[in-house]
């Protein structure tokens, strides 16, 4: 017999013994419910009604006119539930015996009569309840004993279902199990037999089979590796970005339609050849070799092909393999992969253009602003009390404000379309300190702040553009002021290192979290909880600046204990 019927069988009858289970437990307590609801419709109501009658009887007197109607109202709702039988006979006999007393409430002789009736009624009605009782009682009896009867079938099948089913399900899958790990060693010969013609019996023949078929594939290794290697060349030609695959002496493995449209080359001058060869007259291939350094951004080729100019991202990935046996991973060549970003710098060459077009139109009526604001402070166009020259430096401040940003938007133009104009001469870094520390001395004076200046003897001029070399040096200062605390130091400092000069500014402040420091250089970036005060432009455009000049910028900092932002430039 097979699995599956096996399991529909015994789940199926375990199914439908638990259905009748249900039914028979529903059909009994409803039993159970109906004489429990008869016995209180029909004998208990009797009982309270009968209660209320003898209540009210032995209240009767000659002017007691609510008495007599109470009586009269529970005798009429007894007339109305009459069920038992015998019970409309002495209902019926009360009913008289009340209309005679109703005529003579004095008459003590026919309240006795009456109290009698009563008291029959309710006698009657006892009976009836311990009748009804020993049939509800008979009830739960039988409903105890089918259900249980039931569930103890529910229970045999289950625990036959639990004992035996594992064990006729886990033992072939242990011995199939056994025979796929030959399999995997290689053992082609292992075959399963299992005896039974059901669902198991039908794997071990598709096991046999696939055992013998790779057997087969065993010995014709060629084909296989044949339709791997078209495979994995429909793979390839089908991306949309040029790949190139490189052995490890360099040769051409494999390169894909996008490559060569943009390589401008044919599939059989480029595959099975050495690149370094093909580098000597290609100017792309040998541009595509060059492998930057591990601290190198990713490296933008801009490519003329198909009468257009294209922008991609090069990036070379190393293919490593660990050979059967062995721990250690083996390099067996290169993969080059040019992502084409044309549409994301053309996003980019509209923002720059639109934010350097937005700053320069915004700088002339932010001039004339200020040109306004210092009419207004001459005392030759009038004297201004006290609140109008708070309102005036608060729109001068503004304004001044308004200006640095455009100015470091047109800085970040300048940067990003590539067009840093650069002054390289020979510079005194004493003097470049001298002329950031003068630039902003009044903030610092305005909290109190001490600029400290400590510089090594006998520094070496730099090569520098001392304009925007000190534009960085007033971009670190303004920033440690900004973030110091009042009353406090500010250290700038001036050493020499490996034929460099190291330009430093120290400060006190909270400090930058060890998650923030790898950003802060980061355009638009301003660490989160810090007063946005500017636009997170800054140290960007530093960044670009001391690099523009073959030098190093960074930070060094620890939550709590302040920080220090340093570049390095080369001496002459």
């Amino acid at each position: 017999m097979r699995i599956k019927t096996k399991l529909n069988l015994g789940v199926g009858l375990l199914f439908c013994l638990i259905i009748i289970l249900s039914l028979v437990s529903s059909y009994y307590v409803f039993l159970i419910k109906k004489d429990t609801q008869n016995i209180l419709k029909a004998n208990y109501i009797t009982l309270e009604y009968s209660r209320n009658m003898l209540t009210a009887l032995d209240k009767i007197t000659p002017d007691s006119v609510g008495e007599v109607a109470v009586f009269q109202k529970n005798l009429e709702a007894q007339v109305a539930n009459i069920t038992e039988k015998g019970e409309f006979e002495k209902t019926m006999r009360l009913k008289q015996g009340f209309a005679f007393l109703k005529q003579n409430l004095q008459d003590e002789k026919l309240k006795e009569q009456i109290r009698t009736d009563i008291y029959d009624i309710m006698q009657l009605n006892m009976n009836a309840i311990k009748e009804k009782g020993a049939i509800a009682q008979q009830s739960a009896e039988k409903a105890n004993f089918w259900i249980a009867v039931v569930g103890t079938l529910c229970f045999l099948i289950a625990f036959n279902l639990l004992v035996n089913l594992p064990n006729n399900i886990a033992n072939p899958i242990k011995e199939l199990t056994a025979s796929i790990q030959q399999i995997a060693n290689k053992n082609y010969t292992e075959r399963v037999h299992f005896m039974n013609h059901n669902e198991f019996g039908d794997l071990a023949n598709s096991f046999n089979t696939m055992a013998e078929k790779l057997q087969e594939y065993h010995n014709s290794n060629l084909y296989k590796l044949s339709f791997e290697k078209k495979r994995l060349e429909t793979l390839i030609n089908n991306m949309h970005d040029p790949i190139i695959g490189l052995d490890n002496e360099e040769n051409i493995l494999f390169i894909n339609d996008e490559a060569i449209k943009i390589m401008g080359l044919k599939q059989e001058e480029v595959v099975g050849k050495s690149a370094k060869n093909l580098a000597l007259t290609n100017d792309l291939m040998q541009s595509l070799l060059i492998e930057k350094s591990e601290n190198e951004k990713a490296q933008i080729m801009k490519i003329f092909a198909d009468a257009k100019e294209s922008y991609f991202e090069k990036e070379i990935v190393k293919i490593t393999i660990k050979p059967t046996g062995e721990d250690q991973a083996i390099t067996i060549g290169n993969v080059i992969i040019l992502r084409n970003i044309t549409f994301f710098k053309e996003l980019d060459f509209a923002k720059t253009n639109f934010i350097a077009t937005v700053s320069h139109e915004l700088k002339t009526p932010i001039a004339s602003i200020k040109m306004s604001l210092q009419l207004l402070e001459n005392k030759r166009t009038g004297i201004i009390n006290e609140e109008q020259k708070h309102l005036v430096d608060s729109i001068k401040e503004d304004s001044d404000r308004l200006l640095k940003i455009t100015g470091e938007l047109l800085e970040l133009s300048q940067v990003e379309t590539g067009n840093i104009q650069l002054n390289i001469e020979r510079s005194n870094p004493y003097e470049m300190a001298q002329y950031a520390t003068e630039a902003v001395k009044v903030q610092a004076e305005q909290k109190q702040i001490e600029l400290v200046v400590e510089a090594d003897e006998n520094l070496p001029s730099i090569k520098a553009d001392s304009e925007k070399t000190v534009w960085v040096l007033i971009n670190f200062l303004t920033n440690a002021i900004r973030y110091s605390s009042e009353k406090s130091t500010i250290t700038i400092q001036l050493t020499s290192e490996k034929h460099q000069v190291v330009f430093s500014v120290i400060d006190k402040g909270k400090g930058i979290d060890v998650r923030y420091k790898s950003k802060v250089f980061d355009k638009y970036f301003q660490i989160p909880g810090s007063h946005k005060t500017g636009t997170g432009l800054g140290l960007a455009i530093s960044k670009e600046f001391i690099e523009a000049q073959n030098g190093t910028i960074g930070v060094k900092s620890d939550l709590g204990l302040g920080c220090t932002f340093y570049f390095k430039l080369g001496s002459v």
